[in-house]
Order: structure tokens, then C-alpha cells, then sequence
């Protein structure tokens, strides 16, 4: 066998050909050899593709959603970062689909993972877990996943949380981590709603306010509400600069719905904080997709085109991305965050045309051979795909 570089030197030296058979040696018996197939269970076993799990409380908040307390079937949930969240996966009226919600307990406990389901018009997922969800049901779900949390290294230990409705979840997570464990952070909370009485965690964000002096909240308020006065408007750059005066020192983490989203991180950089001081969680995509800026201004999203899988041919709507068109069709695709991200429900577009949302994340080679997240991309024309 012909020697390589390595061996060809080594064979050079004084006592060359003993130290490579030591090399094999230690290769064959090193405790890295031997653990390699029982390192690769146990990570399997600690981090499961696939969890089942037990509901064990449904909490109605009284403000048009419900906390959801899920617990392990078989007694162990994998551990995970505050600001993670977990993909659950039902039936409803025979569509299997999936939907991501923010785990919002804290991760120094384990004997559950807790998500906050919102009501959304016509919801589809939000709507069947609120009216469903009881004790003693089992979802199958993947995750925890994401990339939403805070990292030591980079981010400075004095945070700046802007949330948006059911975005204030990863929030309560990160919060509730920080202050139970005396953690050496800062934050200041500011928490954008339409008025608030659907403001969720309002009140335990209010108590911590006045428990914790490393933390402070500030819920501003869209609507015009009669009684309220406290903070109105929205979180624009004013705003942000007269409550957080010491921002620029701060990294920010915005989570809410697209819309708020863009307009925060806009305001923010008009104020000069650097992209690399922003941290951003989308919810999912866009429901009227047909306002987003470049959608075709000859389609309204009530078009119905033809997607094309292998042998079949499925009615697709425009304003409905080509995974939620799979899986009305009962086709099985990867998926876990559905807001273009995670890559695990790409497919190659074979032919036609589709407009790709804001937020998908293509690496280049995806780009180069024509590979889409189908989680945001919506059917323009008849189009062919394949898995």
C-alpha cells in the first residue's frame, strides 16, 4: 500500500517506523475508538429526533390563548436554551402539519417544556390547540432548535428585548432563567401589544419590575385605549432611545411578527446600533403575503396553480406556500421552524416560477442549483418541484 505524506516522513527519522506503528496502535485502542458507538447512543438517546409527548396542564390566560405544559412519555426531555423552541406535529381533518411555538419556561427545570398557544384569525394549528388540547393527549414533536439565545461569548451581557405579541414567548424564558438563577445580566423589556388586556405575562412582567432591580418592562400600547397612561404608540426609534438611553451598549433581541420585526430593526439601525448587535426571531410567514414587497402586482393570492411531485399534481394557492399545499396533500416533507431558516423542507425547483418570502436563509450552493425553502416559497405559475 502506497505510503502517504505523513507515513513517507516519519519513515525519514530515527525510530520513524516505530512511532507510526505506535500511531496504529493507539488508533485501534484508543478510548475514543473504543466509545465511538456508545458516545453515538447516548447522544441519540439524549437527543431524539423525534420526542413524544404528554400534555399535562392546559392554563387558560383569559386573554385568547392558552399555556400548554407538555411532559416526556417516556420520563426524559432532551435540555435546552431559553429562546429555543420545540416543532409540534398533528392531524387535523386529515392534514398532518406542524407548527413551532417558543418554549417559554425556564431551562433549570426539566419536568416540563411550557408554549404559549395564541389565538390568530382563521388559525389553523393555534385555533385546533386552543379549542382541543387537554390532559392526557400526545404530540409528536422535533426540536428544542434554534438559534434565538443568548451567546456569552458575543453578545454583551446587558440585553435589550423588543417583543410583539405572542413574541414576547422566548422571552419568558430568557427572563425567567436570568432572575431565578441570579444570573449577571440586565435586561429591559419592552413589549409592543394592541392594548392590554391581550397583553400576555403582563403581570408577572410587572412584578418582576419591581422585584428584580437588574430588570425592567415597559409595555407600550397600539390602540387607543381609554384609561391607559401608560406608554402608546409604536416601538420606534424615539421610544427606544427615551426609555433605554444606554441601548448602543446593549445587544438586541427582536421577536414578533414580520411586519414589527423589520420596522424594529429599521429604527434601530437608524440609531446606529451595528447589524451584529441584533439578534431576530421570526414567527413563521406572513399571512397576506400579497402585501410583501415584489409580489406580483397581477396576482391578487386567490390564484389556484398546478404543483407538480413526482406522478402527482396538486391545486396550489398562491398566497399559501408550496409546504402547507404539501401537506393539505398528505406529502411528507422534513420541516421544523417554517420561517425559512432551518433548511429542512428544502426542495429543488424543477421548473415554473414561485416568489420567495423575505427571511429564507439559502446557503449558495442551494441558490446555485435551484434549491428553495419551501416554507417560503409561494406558486406564482404552474410549477414542478422535487423532493
Amino acid at each position: 500500500m502506497a505510503k502517504n505524506i505523513k507515513e513517507t516522513l516519519l519513515g525519514t527519522l530515527v525510530h520513524g517506523e516505530e512511532v507510526m506503528e505506535n500511531i496504529r496502535v493507539m488508533r485501534n485502542v484508543s478510548l475514543d475508538k473504543i466509545c465511538e458507538e456508545d458516545v453515538a447512543k447516548s447522544a441519540n438517546a439524549l437527543h431524539k429526533k423525534e420526542l413524544e409527548l404528554v400534555v399535562s396542564n392546559v392554563i387558560d390566560t383569559g386573554k385568547n390563548a392558552k399555556i400548554i405544559r407538555f411532559s416526556s412519555k417516556d420520563g426524559y426531555l432532551p435540555p435546552f436554551e431559553a429562546g429555543q423552541y420545540i416543532n409540534i406535529f398533528t392531524t387535523i381533518e386529515g392534514v398532518r402539519t406542524s407548527r413551532p411555538y417558543s418554549i417559554s419556561s425556564s431551562p433549570r427545570q426539566r419536568g416540563y417544556y411550557e408554549i404559549t398557544v395564541a389565538g390568530i384569525p382563521d388559525g389553523f394549528v393555534s385555533s385546533y390547540l386552543i379549542e382541543n388540547a387537554k390532559i392526557g393527549d400526545t404530540f409528536t414533536a422535533n426540536g428544542p432548535a434554534g438559534v434565538f439565545r443568548h451567546q456569552p461569548v458575543f453578545h454583551s451581557k446587558k440585553s435589550l428585548f423588543l417583543a410583539g405579541g405572542s413574541g414576547v414567548t422566548p422571552f419568558m424564558s430568557m427572563t425567567r432563567e436570568i432572575l431565578e438563577a441570579s444570573l449577571d445580566r440586565d435586561i429591559v423589556m419592552l413589549y409592543g401589544c394592541r392594548n392590554p388586556q391581550v397583553a400576555l405575562f403582563h403581570e408577572e412582567l410587572s412584578a418582576y419590575t419591581k422585584k428584580y432591580p437588574n430588570f425592567k418592562y415597559q409595555l407600550i400600547v397600539s390602540d387607543d385605549v381609554e384609561g391607559w397612561t401608560g406608554e402608546k404608540g409604536f416601538m420606534n426609534g424615539e421610544l427606544i432611545y427615551r426609555l433605554v438611553p444606554d441601548f448602543i451598549e446593549r445587544t438586541t433581541y427582536i421577536c414578533g411578527p414580520q411586519v414589527m420585526n423589520d420596522f424594529c430593526k429599521k429604527e434601530l439601525q437608524v440609531l446606529g446600533v451595528p447589524e451584529k448587535k441584533i439578534r431576530r426571531e421570526m414567527f413563521g410567514t406572513r399571512r397576506d403575503i400579497q402585501n410583501e414587497p415584489g409580489w406580483p402586482k397581477e396576482l391578487n393570492g386567490s390564484e389556484v396553480f398546478n404543483l407538480k411531485v413526482g406522478d402527482k399534481v396538486i391545486p396550489a394557492k398562491s398566497s399559501e406556500s408550496i409546504l402547507v399545499a404539501l401537506e393539505r396533500a398528505g406529502v411528507r416533507v422534513n420541516v421544523c421552524c417554517r420561517s425559512g431558516e432551518c433548511s429542512l423542507c428544502r426542495v429543488k425547483l424543477v421548473s415554473g416560477n414561485v416568489f420567495l418570502a423575505k427571511g429564507m436563509l439559502r446557503r449558495y450552493a442551494d441558490e446555485k442549483y435551484g434549491y428553495i425553502h419551501s416554507c417560503k416559497a409561494y406558486p406564482i405559475s404552474d410549477v414542478e418541484i422535487m423532493l
